[in-house]
């Protein structure tokens, strides 16, 4: 059997907009811990996309006087893809809820649900968010408006069809308590838990007022609710209930279950409860993690276009540069909690970080082979305590990024940077130089701050891409194979940079920002 591959998902994106920092902070960690894991050497499969369907896209849709299909292709097509492109997004897959794939294992999953008894004729009547798209109960309303978008509800009634949720409480109550892993933080899993505790009630899985989104199988007048159809997507993507024999089969057996989707805590509830629900009753494993992060607030609300808080990717990027971008959300908020995005922290971070700890360290390594090696590293070297603390950084680095503590992991790259800077002062190759006497103590030096940097641009290469690409181009690591084919478990491997391999000078790896504007 082929080998499994680790797989993770982000939320699939309402396309009634386009995206903001929000989406991007999920869908850079995904990419951050995807291609950490491809340099563990493991066979990675990541998934992304979009949710067409549903009340608030057909109303986006009627606002700007175009078709909801039409709307859809075009706002994935010059919004959301091209974002993902810009910001160095590696995702091997793009699902749309309204390509064929989807829709009709959707409909497929949903009449085998029905035929097992899963499914009944019921009349909804209540609170419903059109923006969270969601069915409220009383406690999710402040003064009659929702908690997260504080609007007024709409008030429903409508002859639907219903999923008997309330079957699988207990079920889940018992997977949580004896596979606490299963659902993160801590207290995304308390919320889960204490709600599967109370009064869990079936759930309408179907509207009947308007006709935007997949017909249920034997009840056209009705379309699916687009939280059902929507989350079914991370396994209609890699072929859910298809044969086996077929490509879509196997995909399935060497992919499924999901090894972690990545969710905002706003939409813990569906993930955790909801599709886990929706997947025993099918007879099909759950998912081994859901994650769900804290929000990026703005002025101390969650981020959002409908409250014109929404920020642009590319309006700090312009700036900042991508990768500082992905480096800034991943390093300054611990992935789990709330924080709030400030442009001074991120200037701050920007200049002390990253143009002085990393970027000058690089720049300053290379000008001094260039002056003093003539531009070749030189003789292989081993500082002790500089390889030893890799060997601690390394270990400290994996086990934090694997468990989606990107903070953590992150602080203990760039201890090692400080560190290294460090050793370069105490050292003082430039003082060193001036005795001729001592050329083999120069070399052993910028020997060992060089192999750092080799270490440090594959440690820093999934959060960085671009940057520490050019480092390894300016290293002349080439020799050693492509930045991307580094294995984590053989970073801390010490003498890695041959000897004699040619530096060259590359652009400043991080401008001062009155340069970059």
């Amino acid at each position: 059997m082929a080998k499994k591959s680790f797989y993770l998902t982000t939320p699939i994106y309402y396309v009634n907009d386009a995206p903001h920092i929000g989406h991007a902070y999920t869908t850079v960690a995904g990419d951050v811990l995807t291609r950490w894991h491809r340099q563990r050497g493991d066979q990675v499969w990541y998934l992304t996309g979009t949710d067409e369907h549903g009340e608030k896209v057909l109303n986006t849709s009627k606002a700007n006087n175009t078709p909801p299909q039409d709307w859809c292709d075009k706002l994935v097509e010059s919004a959301w893809k091209p974002v993902w492109k810009d910001l160095n997004i590696a995702n091997d897959d793009f699902i749309r809820t309204t390509e064929e794939r989807h829709t009709v294992r959707v409909q497929k999953f949903l009449q085998k649900l029905n035929d097992a008894g899963y499914i009944y004729a019921g009349k909804f009547e209540g609170p419903y968010c059109v923006g969270c798209e969601e069915f409220k109960l009383p406690g999710d309303l402040i003064e009659g408006k929702c908690k997260i978008h504080s609007k007024p509800v709409a008030m429903l009634s409508e002859d639907n069809w219903f999923f008997k949720l309330s079957q699988f409480a207990q079920p889940l109550l018992d997977h949580y308590k004896s596979n606490p892993s299963a659902c993160e933080p801590e207290s995304a899993r308390n919320e889960v838990i204490s709600f599967l505790e109370g009064e869990v009630r079936d759930l309408s899985i179907s509207r009947s007022t308007f006709d935007w989104g997949i017909p249920v199988p034997w009840d056209p007048k009705q379309v699916i609710y687009v939280w059902f159809d929507a989350l079914l997507n991370y396994a209609t993507a890699v072929g859910l209930g298809d044969d086996e024999s077929t490509d879509g089969g196997k995909k399935f057996v060497t992919t499924w279950p999901a090894d972690v989707h990545l969710v905002g805590k706003d939409i813990l509830r569906f993930h955790a409860i909801i599709w886990p629900a929706m997947l025993m009753a099918a007879g099909v494993a759950v998912p081994k993690k859901v994650f769900a992060h804290g929000w990026l607030l703005v002025g101390g609300e969650k981020m959002s276009k409908s409250k014109l808080t929404g920020i642009a990717p590319s309006d700090i990027t312009k700036d900042f540069g991508v990768d500082a971008f992905r480096y800034y959300f991943l390093k300054a908020i611990p992935f789990g909690s709330d924080g709030s995005f400030s442009w001074e922290d991120m200037a701050a971070r920007y200049t002390s970080e990253l143009a002085n700890d990393f970027g000058n360290l690089a720049s300053r390594l290379i000008a001094m082979i260039e002056k003093y090696c003539d531009g070749k590293i030189p003789a292989v070297a081993q500082n002790a305590e500089l390889s030893a603390l890799l060997r601690q950084t390394v270990e400290t680095a994996d086990s934090a990024i694997c468990a989606l503590d990107f903070q953590g992991g992150i602080n203990a790259i760039m201890d090692f940077c400080k560190r290294v800077n460090g050793f370069v002062t105490e050292t003082a190759p430039w003082v060193v130089a001036k005795d001729a006497a001592k050329k083999s103590e120069l070399d052993q030096i910028l020997y060992n701050t060089a192999e750092s940097l080799r270490a440090l641009a594959v440690l820093l290469h999934p959060v960085m891409p671009e940057v520490t690409e050019k480092l390894w181009q300016s290293l002349g690591a080439n020799a050693i194979g492509k930045i991307g084919d580094q294995q984590i478990s053989n970073v801390a491997k010490w003498g890695q940079l041959p000897a004699g391999g040619a530096v060259t000078k590359t652009e400043v790896l991080f401008p001062r920002l009155e340069e970059v504007k």
